[in-house]
């Protein structure tokens, strides 16, 4: 659905897309995951051609994309990271207006606008100005605003920033429903919880680059960093830390406030090696506790910071 080869673009000295590539397939929701600045609102607008660019090759839908490309752009909805509704409109005008874009029709827009309108729940808001909803709700009406008109690529950019945990619920669980619906989404943002629940599939940036793309799991594969193990322990002493360190599959371990905490290599497993040395030591140990990488963990080990720096 989408094609991105070599794309470049500079604003005077500063390259921000360096021969960025992206495919994204029919049905599937992919995300845009980097820290801010990394590049990902900037390659929407020039897949939208909403942005020149220096050098690349842009196609949706199989054709090229270009500013005139209206028949493409039909198919199209955009939910930008700044709030863009009219502050004079309502809810339900400003969903009629952003729809009439696409559907001429009033008897067929006027379904459109209410099914959107139920879909974010803003039922309860259609004569409210955007000045009287809360952060929230005004995010759920700028992606009714983007969606009404049910186009099959939905852009999402960075849709739950500085919304409440009910909203970003309400959010993320729209955005499943959309692609049920046979939508396909492309989905940006920073927060990579909310990446890991919703994308098939998941393109980690920085400066303008893509470093790495796949699944959840192909990712956390590609580094060498594995589970991370944390145990309760009431006293710990050096030379046992030291022959945790040196466990064939530890990669290094801490004792911090009553807890080890060890990171192990991706392939390994070394849970009973750490208990067994904990039991012949004599400590006492509480609960064990082994989560498996993020991506977080495979952004920091890739480009040595964190991923919302």
């Amino acid at each position: 659905m989408i094609h991105v080869k070599n794309l470049v673009k500079r604003y005077g000295k500063l390259i921000a897309l360096d021969h960025f590539n992206l495919d994204v397939n029919n049905g599937e929701i992919f995300g845009l995951l980097g820290p801010n600045g990394s590049g990902k609102t900037t390659a929407i607008n020039c897949i939208l051609s909403l942005l020149t660019y220096d050098k690349g090759e842009i196609t949706l839908f199989g054709k090229p994309m270009s500013p005139t490309n209206y028949e493409s752009k039909r198919k199209i909805g955009v939910v930008p990271q700044n709030v863009a509704v009219f502050n004079e409109l309502t809810v339900l005008e400003n969903i009629d207006y952003f729809c009439s874009l696409y559907v001429p029709d009033k008897s067929k827009r006027k379904t459109l606008v209410e099914e959107a309108v139920a879909f974010v729940g803003l039922s309860d808001y259609r004569k409210f100005l955007p000045k009287k909803l809360s952060g929230g709700l005004l995010r759920r009406l700028n992606i009714a605003c983007g969606i009404a008109h049910k186009p099959d690529l939905i852009f999402l950019d960075e849709p739950t920033v500085a919304v409440d945990p009910q909203s970003r619920n309400n959010i993320l669980e729209g955005i499943k429903a959309l692609n049920a619906s046979g939508a396909t989404v492309v989905y940006t943002s920073h927060y990579m919880e909310e990446v890991e629940q919703l994308c098939s599939r998941i393109m980690i940036m920085d400066k303008g680059r893509a470093i790495a793309t796949g699944t959840k799991e192909e990712l956390t594969a590609l580094i060498h960093t594995g589970e991370k193990l944390t145990v309760e322990a009431a006293a710990l002493p050096i030379s046992l830390l030291e022959q945790i360190r040196n466990l064939p599959d530890v990669l290094r371990a801490d004792y911090i406030d009553g807890h080890l905490k060890a990171d192990c290599k991706g392939n390994g497993h070394p849970v009973i090696d750490v208990l067994d040395l904990l039991r012949q030591s004599g400590v006492r140990f509480g609960q064990v506790y082994s989560e498996p990488p993020t991506l977080n963990d495979v952004f920091l080990e890739i480009t040595g910071k964190q991923l919302r720096d």
